[in-house]
């Protein structure tokens, strides 16, 4: 085939040559993403019709064989000979890589901007396409396999395909009605270059297609999938998902097409992204700008000459404020996203922080803001807006379209933003003085509780940095330093610390809450230890140290208890916590020093005949319990039923915390002690060690001999 070639083909097919060999330069990748791509490089072409008022339909069909056509009643690609190449438009813009130019402007007035790739790359990639185009009363058709130019003998890409010998021929295969244009272009996507699991997502299609709906007002898109299997998904999907204004029916061959038309706009796009209620309506700022560009002009001897050229740039913004505090911003370059912004979201920072702060200053006493200044964070909380722009030939920063680059845009923006939102702000109408009210003190609202959330954390570095103890921060530290007096509860949980505190007596009882069940030192290294959160704040709680250098008369409390709930998960805590305190710090173990407090299971009121109160017993066991009762019963006493169960010291209150388990006068403790230091370091490594063996088989032996009743007692 290479020996049959003409001058005239390898010319034509320099450039899609470097596509083919590096597809993920121009399309990203060879998966699914790339083929989506694809779909949009054809689609933006269609959508720069409509932009340009042309147009107001776009269809976009995923057929069964695995081919996707995309149909508009535009212009039309041009049919007539381009001067500079010799070609045909249709050829041109299927040949030329960087075709994007539209032409110089000539017939293509809006485009999708400079670095743009184009159908060419569409066409290199796809091993067959295509191209039909009403215009001028005609049908022109052209085919291309691989980006050569030729006839296919048949449907499909597997059939036998002739390429043009000598020069490029535009079929004529049919006539149109008078005043009837557009453009078909049908492609295969080939199976050298993507990968075997490249689909296309319609649910990504849709998404595009809803924005792209969205973005110019009028212009209906209807997307058909006829893939076998994926209808009845695809319209349940489309359903679910699309709003009021998109529909989805089934078409006569089974397949599923969905509409999308939205004549609002972007205010209805900003409504659908909004997260939170409005305290605005959704307010459109429009305007436009014209700037000065020298760009190279196409002559119509071929030459490309620099010329300044006037520029004209639409802008037109939907912004609302709601409730929340989430920004939702998107900025469009003609129909194409940008979602690493540019100059003109740059420009709309800027108009809008300029109105807010005059504003803000304006009102300044009725806002009280004192000395103050607004940040951009501010103003962009609980902000919607969508910030779209039209240029002919915009700049971007890369082929990925994803940052504006065009300079005088940014002033542009800036200028019309400010405008418009200003005379929003002196509008005498009730309903826009409400609406600005309320938008000026949200925006201070943001900025006090900012400054209040800075000034609190300053204080806070500066108060740990004088501080010369590095106690933790959770630690509810009594009032005096007599160590004699002090005692330190170790309690379970935040929620028993909230009762905790307000049953204490602050004089001489501190509280130091752990979060769950902390690290089981038997089997962790002193490095482990010593990282954890939950030890670590045990440890410089106390003050004394741990393991070898711990020093007994340096810990600050003459007592401490361990205060967890009465249940398998209370005592597991427990049975950790003495771990930890007989491994690292046993001198508090020996001088009896360590504390199991003994809250109550049960709570009996008995009732009392006349007008004498009731009377309220405790109980600590199951046996006490019994044994209570049937007293009662004995003497002939009633009790309210049922009898209270105490499951966690959480479902106490603070008086009946106190008067239980932390009062002097009425509580109970269990003294920790060791009496024979190398038996208990045997059962600890036995029941906390790593060797699980052995603990296998304490557990199995001792089941038959265990009493329930006195797990706890």
């Amino acid at each position: 085939m290479t020996a049959e070639y003409s001058a005239h083909h390898l010319q034509v097919l320099e450039g899609l040559e470097a596509v083919r060999k590096r597809p993920g330069m121009y399309i990203g990748s060879t998966d699914s993403r790339g083929l989506m791509h694809c779909v949009w490089e054809i689609v933006d072409n269609a959508v720069d019709e409509a932009l340009g008022g042309y147009g107001s339909r776009i269809d976009v069909v995923l057929h069964a064989d695995g081919s996707v056509e995309v149909r508009d009643r535009a212009r039309g690609i041009p049919v007539d000979v381009e001067p500079r190449t010799g070609l045909t438009g249709v050829e041109v813009v299927f040949t030329k890589l960087h075709a994007g130019g539209k032409f110089g402007g000539g017939s293509y007035a809006a485009s999708g901007g400079l670095h743009g790739v184009g159908a060419s790359v569409v066409n290199a990639l796809s091993e067959r396409l295509d191209v039909e185009v009403d215009r001028g009363g005609k049908t022109y058709a052209m085919s291309f396999h691989r980006g050569e130019p030729g006839v296919f003998d048949g449907p499909g890409p597997d059939s036998p395909f002739t390429p043009f010998e000598r020069a490029s021929e535009l079929r004529v295969v049919g006539k149109t009605a008078k005043g009837v244009t557009g453009s078909r272009i049908r492609y295969w996507a080939d199976r050298q270059i993507f990968t075997k699991d490249a689909t296309f997502n319609l649910g990504e299609l849709e998404q595009r297609a809803r924005q792209t709906a969205f973005l110019v007002p009028g212009l209906q898109i209807d997307i058909t999938d006829e893939r076998p299997g994926s209808a009845p998904v695809a319209a349940l999907e489309s359903a679910a998902e699309s709003s009021a204004e998109s529909e989805t029916t089934p078409a006569e061959t089974g397949a599923t097409v969905t509409t999308f038309r939205y004549d609002g706009g972007i205010s209805e796009f900003a409504e659908f992204l909004a997260p939170d209620a409005a305290i605005t309506d959704t307010w459109r700022l429009t305007g436009s700008g014209t700037f000065t560009e020298t760009v190279p002009v196409l002559q119509p001897g071929g030459a490309m000459v620099p010329t300044d050229v006037e520029r004209t740039c639409e802008v037109d913004v939907a912004v609302r404020w709601g409730t929340g505090y989430e920004t939702v911003m998107r900025s469009f370059v003609n129909i194409i996203a940008t979602p690493k912004g540019g100059t003109h979201q740059a420009g709309f920072e800027q108009g809008l922080m300029k109105v807010i702060r005059s504003q803000v200053d304006q009102n300044a006493r009725r806002l009280k803001v004192g000395n103050d200044k607004l940040d951009k964070d501010d103003i962009l909380a609980g902000l919607t807006a969508v910030l779209t722009v039209r240029l002919p030939e915009p700049q971007f920063e890369g082929q990925t379209k994803e940052i504006l680059g065009t300079p005088a845009v940014r002033a542009i923006v800036a200028n019309v933003v400010a405008k418009e939102l200003t005379s929003r702000f002196a509008s005498t109408k009730r309903d826009d003085k409400t609406q600005t009210a309320l938008v000026l003190d949200k925006v201070v609202s943001e900025m006090k509780a900012r400054i209040s959330a800075r000034t609190h954390k300053e204080t806070q570095r500066r108060k740990n940095a004088l501080e010369s103890s590095s106690l933790p921060a959770k630690l509810a530290d009594c009032r005096t330093s007599d160590v004699s007096q002090s005692e330190l509860f170790i309690v379970e949980g935040d929620s028993a610390l909230g009762t905790a505190k307000h049953a204490r007596n602050s004089e001489y009882q501190a509280l130091l809450p752990i979060r769950g069940k902390i690290l089981n030192v038997q089997k962790a290294s002193i490095s482990d230890m010593l990282g954890n959160a939950e030890c670590a704040a045990i440890i410089q709680t106390i003050g004394a140290g741990s393991g070898r250098s711990f020093d007994l008369d340096a810990a600050r409390y003459g007592k401490i208890i361990l205060m967890s709930d009465a249940d398998v998960d209370g005592a597991h805590i427990r049975t950790l916590l003495l771990t930890l305190f007989f491994r690292y710090m046993r001198p508090l173990i020996e001088a009896g020093r360590v504390y199991a407090a003994v809250p109550p299971l049960h709570r009996v009121i008995i009732m009392n005949p006349g007008s004498k109160p009731n009377e309220t017993v405790y109980t600590y066991s199951e046996q006490e319990l019994h044994s209570l009762l049937a007293k009662l019963t004995k003497s002939g006493r009633r009790w309210q039923e049922p009898v209270q169960r105490y499951k966690g010291l959480g479902e106490m209150d603070a008086d009946q915390l106190a008067t239980t388990t932390m009062d002097r006068a009425g509580r109970t403790l269990r003294r920790v002690r060791v009496q024979d230091a190398e038996a208990a370091s045997g059962v600890f490594e036995l029941l906390m060690g790593s060797d699980v063996a052995p603990r296998r088989d304490f557990i199995v032996s001792s089941s038959d001999r265990l009493d329930r009743e006195a797990i706890d007692a």
